[in-house]
């Protein structure tokens, strides 16, 4: 039984929030932004404050559904409050590019890195997300919607993942990349 889903959100003054066919519709400073409703669930918005409600009795013949849309109930809190601070505040990540040589910029909507390929490589920007480029190896992304900016700054940094012998390679701010010896070094210890 959760009890983290069945408490209130706070509706921020500059956000205004509305129910429509099953969708949650929440619209701030930064943008817009929708959230779908899951089944067996219920979205009540009344005084600035949210309620999710598990419309699911707990009986015996429905607990496998009730403990289901229970975990729902807290995972769909949790989105909206994702995307209420999306539209105040924002996200942002950053990505460091390592290694000699490497660096990227940004041209009308895309984002071109070279990284040591025989080719630029060149990705397009999704809407939402926009691309700042610090000395030429550090890459600040920001967004209002959470969700799409973590997956196009994994997307970007699986073009080239760090290697653990010379470190060169995309990482976010502050990953630590464990270094292995290499093979020659291996060799010459006894």
């Amino acid at each position: 039984m959760g009890r983290l889903g069945k408490k209130f959100i706070e509706i921020p003054d500059k956000v205004n929030v509305s129910i429509k066919d099953r969708q949650i519709l929440i619209d701030g400073p930064k943008g817009k932004i929708t959230q779908n409703i899951f089944d067996n669930l219920e979205v009540v918005v009344q005084d600035r404050k949210i309620q999710i409600i598990n419309t699911v009795q707990e009986t015996p013949r429905f607990r496998r559904l009730f403990r289901k849309t229970d975990a729902l109930q807290g995972l769909l809190r949790t989105l909206i409050i994702n995307r209420i601070k999306g539209v105040t505040s924002g996200f942002e990540k950053v990505l460091e590019i390592h290694g000699v040589g490497f660096k990227a910029e940004v041209k009308g909507n895309n984002l071109i890195m070279n990284l040591g390929f025989t080719h630029p490589v060149e990705v397009d920007i999704p809407g939402p997300i926009t691309v700042q480029i610090e000395k030429n190896t550090v890459m600040k992304f920001s967004s209002y919607d959470k969700e799409l900016l973590g997956d196009f700054v994994a997307r970007v940094r699986n073009i080239f993942p760090p290697e653990p012998y010379k470190g060169r390679g995309i990482r976010y701010a502050g990953e630590y990349v464990r270094h292995k010896v290499g093979k020659a070094a291996v060799g010459t210890q006894k």
